[in-house]
């Protein structure tokens, strides 16, 4: 099986480049399995929370798609933090067309 390599840049500009990541686990499985800072899942992966909201790289914008009509009511809800290219990370499956994903953990709004 071939594994993919995914970047994550944390709020405080750390980056963090993943290898070995598993096609069909999830962006947050993944994020959560390798601590990355300011992803905390509370839901673990229900799409009901949004503490896995991330930034994803305009170049990958396409190859992730949009937010499901759920996810974007999830991320209707951070609206503060909210941007044109927001996902939730438990909504993102990794799989050969997303490898060399960049994202960026977006703004804890928990605290």
């Amino acid at each position: 099986m071939s594994t993919l390599t995914v970047t994550f840049t944390e709020t405080d500009g750390t980056v963090r480049k993943i290898e070995h990541a598993a096609p069909g686990q999830s962006l947050m499985q993944l994020a959560t399995a390798h601590n990355v800072v300011g992803i905390y899942a509370d839901c673990g992966g229900g799409c009901t929370c949004g503490t896995c909201h991330v930034y994803v790289d305009p170049d990958w914008l396409a190859a992730v798609g949009p937010p499901n009509p759920l996810e974007s009511e999830m991320l209707d809800m951070a609206e503060n933090v909210r941007c044109a290219n927001s996902r939730l990370s438990c909504q993102i499956a990794l799989g050969p067309e997303l490898d060399g994903l960049h994202v960026t953990v977006a703004p804890d709004t928990l605290t």
